[in-house]
């Protein structure tokens, strides 16, 4: 048994005693929403081992739960063993909701506590609405792990510094006067900015608070005269400091947020409820009322400018030029022998870092091995780190942050043998990956229209992926950017020009094998017609999609062609970029078929 982990279970139920709470539940996010959490705030991985970016758990007098998706429930399994905690496989059929378990398993009147500053508006009146019915309370509480985590990381204290407006091609005094202008027309006198990304988009700063999100840790109230960013002011140099007084923003610490809320003295105050945590509504002036809308900053940012779109492009030069670099030495070291998992994302991560512009990863590479892709967001570590043999696949997930751009790009990369059904998979998978960048779509078109066109191929076949096939990606930001996203379920944000979105399809088969073929896309205008405008999808990502899987027939001689398309484009923009050997290599891998 994992006492340590029993021993933290315990501190939270004598703090539960102590407030009358017959069971808590402790969110993954930190107050921002944010998808990676500075060490402070990784309070469910504390009591619960499991180290996974998504999860929910639950701790009652007697039990311990852990909810998340079907990402990580082969990864989940492992983790929990021994610990007390039961894994409750989200969004499989016979797993009830965290609030259905809460209402079978308490009696009315019990009392339900949750930090209030982690968990979202949103989120908490769902869970309060639907716990209510059974006569339970939902209570926004302290947060418990001040004072049960012993040796608690400080809040990160990283130095933010300014990026360049031959980088953003557009000043933070426009940003805010185009913010200012929706907020007017929303009637609303204020927003206040929870999200990292946003408050790092909006200033032209970044950070390095967050793993791999190039982030800062604060809070930004924009009003229609004033614009005031909450952040320790050890971060803030004076060269920053004088540049943040030039475009109209002062400056107060991180812990005044809570002050400046209660004093605030406009009638409304614009908050995202699915973003922005519970606190801030609860600390809002009395005499002042809420405006639940979303972000204005989400949709200005996720449109890209053309300075934006260059930076990305030219990152994702740097980007393809490591990734060839990288796949002529693969093959050879598998066949030589002894290289793992590890190795591969050292090595990558190594000819990334020859480039100037590069200032590290955007997410944590996800170098799988044969089964080990299986488990959707597997990443290896000196326990479980599987030497790559020549025969079957390697699905290789990652991505860099590049000074003009983040790249995110996912290739299945076959290292020798295999057999008919890695093939047939393999080439099911890329014919939705092409259908899904052939496709052509109408002004007003939202992901979710467009999702089918990557899964059509495996519904077919009696085979599913329950990931997302698609999704936003920042501008030296977070990889994972909305509001538009592609998946099956609803998501009501239009895809516009100059939107960034992945292209991702998989299919995933326990103990057997993963496939997924990943580019990132740029939403751009296509033609003017009777009909209106429509728009298509350019591929930003240049790197190679192996043929060698590939079944022709079921492929299709429409994929086909685009295929070919897509791998002599990406010949011709790297080439120049590389040496006499490394060119043939490349000439030779993205012959046509």
């Amino acid at each position: 048994m994992n006492n340590t982990i029993q021993d933290r279970v315990e501190k939270l139920r004598a703090f539960m005693r102590d407030g009358n709470l017959d069971a808590f539940i402790i969110v993954s996010s930190d107050p921002h929403s944010s998808e990676y959490v500075a060490d402070c705030w990784k309070s469910r991985e504390w009591i619960s081992g499991f180290d996974g970016s998504a999860g929910t758990a639950v701790v009652t007098a007697d039990k311990a739960l852990l909810w998340t998706d079907s990402r990580y429930w082969l990864a989940a399994d492992k983790s929990l063993a021994g610990t007390g905690f039961e894994l409750m496989k989200d969004g499989a059929a016979d797993t009830p909701s965290i609030t259905a378990w809460l209402c079978a398993n308490l009696s009315e009147g019990a009392r339900v506590g949750v930090d209030g500053t982690v968990c979202s508006i949103a989120e908490t009146k769902a869970w309060n609405n639907e716990l209510s019915v059974a006569g339970i309370l939902l209570e926004a509480t302290t947060d418990p792990f001040a004072t049960i985590w012993d040796n608690r990381p400080e809040l990160p204290m990283g130095e933010v510094f300014q990026l360049p407006l031959e980088y953003c091609g557009e000043s933070t005094h426009d940003k805010l006067a185009r913010l200012r202008e929706v907020l007017a027309s929303q009637g609303a006198d204020g927003v206040m900015l929870t999200m990292l990304d946003e408050v790092a988009w909006m200033t032209n700063m970044r950070g390095s608070d967050v793993d791999y999100n190039p982030v800062f840790v604060a809070y930004m109230l924009v009003t229609a005269n004033e614009a005031k960013l909450f952040i320790e002011s050890a971060k803030v140099n004076d060269a920053v400091n004088e540049y943040l007084a030039g475009e109209g923003i002062t400056l107060a610490e991180y812990g005044d947020v809570w002050h400046a809320l209660r004093e605030f003295d406009g009638a409304s105050l614009l908050m995202q409820p699915n973003r922005c945590n519970r606190a801030v509504l609860e600390n809002l002036n009395t005499a002042c009322y809420p405006v639940f809308a979303d972000s204005p900053v989400a949709m200005m940012k996720a449109v890209k400018n053309d300075v934006e779109i260059a930076g990305f492009k030219k990152a994702m030069l740097s980007e393809g030029i490591a990734m060839v670099k990288f796949l002529r030495f693969l093959k050879p070291a598998v066949e030589q022998g002894g290289l793992t998992e590890i190795d591969v994302d050292t090595m990558l991560t190594w000819m990334r870092g020859k480039d100037a512009d590069f200032r590290g990863l955007s997410f944590a590479t996800i170098a799988a091995y044969g089964a080990n892709a299986a488990i959707v967001h597997y990443e290896p570590t000196p326990a479980d780190n599987a030497v790559l043999q020549p025969r079957g696949f390697l699905l290789l997930d990652c991505g860099g942050q590049y000074v003009g751009g983040t790249t995110d790009i996912t290739r299945t990369i076959p290292l020798g043998e295999l057999t008919d059904e890695e093939r047939e998979d393999y080439t099911r998978v890329l014919r939705g990956h092409i259908s899904l960048a052939m496709a052509k779509f109408p002004k007003g078109t939202c992901g979710t229209q467009l999702d089918v066109l990557a899964r059509q191929w495996l519904w077919s076949a009696g085979e599913n992926y329950l990931h997302g096939t698609g999704h936003g990606v920042g501008h030296f930001l977070n990889v994972h950017e909305g509001p538009h996203q592609i998946r099956m379920n609803n998501m009501p944000a239009h895809l516009q020009p100059g939107m960034t979105v992945t292209n991702e399809p998989g299919l995933y088969k326990a103990g057997r094998h993963g496939i997924r073929i990943e580019n990132t896309m740029l939403v751009k205008h296509y033609c003017e017609s009777e009909f209106g405008t429509f728009y298509e999808l350019e591929p930003l990502t240049l790197c190679p999609i192996d043929t060698t899987p590939v079944i022709p027939e079921i492929l299709g001689a429409d994929a086909i062609a685009y295929l070919n398309a897509y791998n002599a484009m990406v010949c011709k923009t790297l080439s120049p970029y590389l040496n006499d050997e490394e060119r043939t290599y490349l000439e030779e891998i993205t012959r046509p078929i």
